[in-house]
């Protein structure tokens, strides 16, 4: 039988988001509510969930459901199974915040909680909390989260207004500051007060302009220095200190991402 796993994520840096991962789980819970927007995701198994009105429903793998804060509900594996999830919590204060910035409700109190099955969703979902556990930079944990919440519609109105467009010089600027900026000092939300713009609006124009958000545009132009300094012969540690990331593992996996090989293996190709 294979053995039951959890594990939690948090940073100090990022106070108002956390998230877990439980597998082959087989533990029950009474209905609770959380003073947090919580969104969760079936991955293996099957389990019964109220709170969504009046019926249980049946979740299978691949779903997930949506919960509002203070939403009084219950998520338990069918009777004598197991199952496997990920679930993440976000701070209904921060929440509140990004859809003011950019015209939009909040969740009203009482609204019941919302499943979805739609398979595009839950895959942006699992790359969003696999990035909240690896060791990319606290800015595109953060600008990744901005921008998951954003484009779904339980965050966006349907009316919401259409793409705002950036200035050729605002966008060239913007461009120059990006590109020139110590990643770790990167601020999405200098950026968008420069701009004019809130932050999820910032990143729909920008990610319209440019095919990227700010912080994917960063790491694409970091790739790019990163190729001219392995050609100039210098040690795959010292490039990515250069570059800015956390350590060499975690330049390796974006510049093969981005590159399709190692940068041992592009700098080896000379």
């Amino acid at each position: 039988m294979p053995r039951s796993q959890a594990s939690v994520w948090r940073d100090a840096a990022l106070p108002f988001v956390e998230s877990r991962r439980a597998c082959h789980s087989r533990a029950c819970y009474k209905a609770h509510s959380h003073p947090t927007f919580s969104m969760g995701a079936v991955d293996a198994g099957f389990s019964l969930f109220t709170g969504a009105g009046r019926a249980t429903e049946r979740l299978t793998p691949g779903t997930l459901v949506m919960v509002p804060a203070r939403r009084v509900h219950a998520c338990n594996p069918e009777p004598g199974q197991a199952w496997s999830y990920q679930m993440l919590h976000v701070d209904a204060g921060w929440l509140t915040h990004l859809r003011q910035e950019s015209g939009l409700r909040g969740a009203r109190p009482g609204e019941p909680a919302r499943i979805s099955r739609a398979p595009a969703l839950y895959r942006q979902f699992c790359a969003l909390n696999a990035l909240l556990f690896s060791t990319a930079s606290h800015g595109e944990k953060e600008a990744a989260l901005i921008a998951f919440m954003g484009d779904q519609d339980f965050c966006v109105h349907p009316t919401l207004e259409a793409e705002p467009a950036l200035r050729a010089s605002m966008l060239s600027g913007l461009v120059e500051r990006i590109e020139a900026a110590d990643p770790a000092r990167l601020s999405l939300d200098l950026l968008a007060r420069e701009s004019g713009l809130g932050r999820y609006q910032l990143i729909r124009a920008f990610r319209a302009a440019t095919g990227l958000t700010p912080h994917a545009y960063l790491l694409n132009a970091r790739v790019n220095r990163g190729r001219q300094l392995l050609n100039q012969g210098q040690a795959l540690a010292e490039v990515a200190y250069q570059l800015g990331f956390a350590d060499q593992s975690h330049f390796q996996r974006v510049f093969k991402a981005h590159v399709g090989v190692t940068p041992g293996q592009y700098r080896g190709a000379q």
